[in-house]
């Protein structure tokens, strides 16, 4: 007998548009709470949907995908905490992962009738990568995901770089120091500001693989409809002359 969260497992493998029909005759066959259950069962929008099929019908890409972001969560944690990490070797090889998930995602939908934001999947696939833990169910996400900022590193000790002994200072000048300490300010550090442009390019240009990717998959797409509406007409054609002989 299937149970029923492999029941509802199969809701979310289904194509986007037939989730709501699916629902409905899966609660039609259950009762009570279990009935209720599924009827309150969320609609996933197109996003969410193709992540959930990346799950499902291309589960390497997407165990690929959570483990260059598990790598890449501990190297910055330990770069955090003072302990040496390869966070750019880790981040490029994430970039990496990232474009082949969002490419096979585009695929996917596609294949599945719909079109996808290549930059609204990319960022969902970042932010479900490197989640300490599961927002959702995998295989069953319903809404785009959001970047949660510097959550994701809570509880994380920074280490502070080790003081350096200093001639001790006057009595003026220790309250003047106490005066300015006061003031908080914020200072930009010049290599994160270069790193950060770094990652933006790194990241435009996935988009603009990706929606390559999406190009050449639409074009086949187009080609294919346009092919089976030729062969449909001469099909139809054939028929009209058989009948015509008979």
């Amino acid at each position: 007998m299937v149970s029923l969260e492999s029941s509802i497992d199969q809701l979310y493998r289904e194509p986007l548009a037939g989730f709501v029909p699916a629902r409905t005759a899966l609660a039609k066959t259950l009762k009570g709470d279990d009935a209720q259950r599924v009827k309150r069962l969320e609609k996933p929008t197109v996003v969410p949907w193709a992540v959930n099929q990346l799950y499902w019908h291309a589960r390497p890409v997407y165990d690929r995908l959570l483990k260059s972001g598990a790598a890449l969560r501990a190297a910055q944690i330990a770069a955090l905490g003072g302990r040496t990490a390869n966070v750019r070797g880790t981040a490029e090889g994430h970039r990496k992962a990232i474009a082949d998930a969002v490419g096979e995602a585009v695929r996917l939908a596609v294949a599945g009738g719909v079109n996808a934001s290549v930059d609204a999947l990319s960022q969902t696939l970042e932010v479900l990568s490197l989640a300490a833990t599961p927002t959702e169910t995998p295989g069953r996400l319903t809404k785009p995901l959001r970047p949660a900022g510097f959550e994701a590193l809570a509880g994380v000790t920074v280490k502070a770089p080790a003081s350096i002994p200093s001639r001790p200072e006057p009595a003026s000048e220790k309250k003047a120091t106490a005066v300015k300490s006061s003031v908080p300010r914020l200072v930009e550090d010049p290599r994160a500001r270069e790193r950060k442009e770094a990652a933006e390019r790194q990241k435009n240009e996935e988009i603009k693989k990706a929606e390559a990717v999406l190009a050449r998959a639409q074009s086949a797409e187009t080609a294919a409809r346009d092919e089976w509406e030729r062969r449909k007409r001469e099909l139809d054609a054939a028929e009209k002359a058989l009948e015509r002989i008979r």
